[in-house]
C-alpha cells in the first residue's frame, strides 16, 4: 500500500516510504497474479469481481465491455476504472525519485 501511495501516486508519506529502494516499484497486477493467482483474496474483499475468470481478476479493465456485461460489471459504475496507468506512474516515479537523488 505504501509503495502504491508513494511511488505510483507520488503522495508524500512522512511516516515512511517503505523499505525498498526508490527504483523498486511493484506492479500491482503482476503481484496479484503471483501471490493470488486464483483471485481468492480479491473475490473475498472485492465481491464485485467475484464472477471474473481468475486470469482477469487483477485487471478487470482489460476485458471487453461485452465480457464485463456478462458478469454484470460496468466500469466506472459497479467497479471503478484504474486511478492511474501503472506504466506511466512507474516512469514518472523513477524520474521524480532519481532527480531527488541528484
Amino acid at each position: 500500500m505504501v509503495s502504491s501511495l508513494v511511488k505510483d501516486l507520488l503522495i508524500d508519506w512522512r511516516s515512511g516510504a517503505g523499505a525498498g529502494p526508490y527504483f523498486r516499484i511493484f506492479n500491482p497486477v503482476t503481484q496479484g497474479n503471483k501471490f493470488d493467482p486464483e483471485g481468492d483474496y480479491v473475490r473475498r474483499w472485492v465481491p464485485e469481481l467475484a464472477r471474473l475468470l481468475f486470469r482477469y481478476i487483477h485487471s478487470a479493465w482489460t476485458i471487453s465491455s461485452e465480457s464485463l456485461k456478462e458478469v454484470q460489471i460496468n466500469l466506472g459504475e459497479t467497479y471503478s476504472e484504474p486511478m492511474i496507468d501503472h506504466s506511466f506512474a512507474r516512469d514518472r516515479a523513477l524520474m521524480a525519485f532519481s532527480a531527488s537523488k541528484s
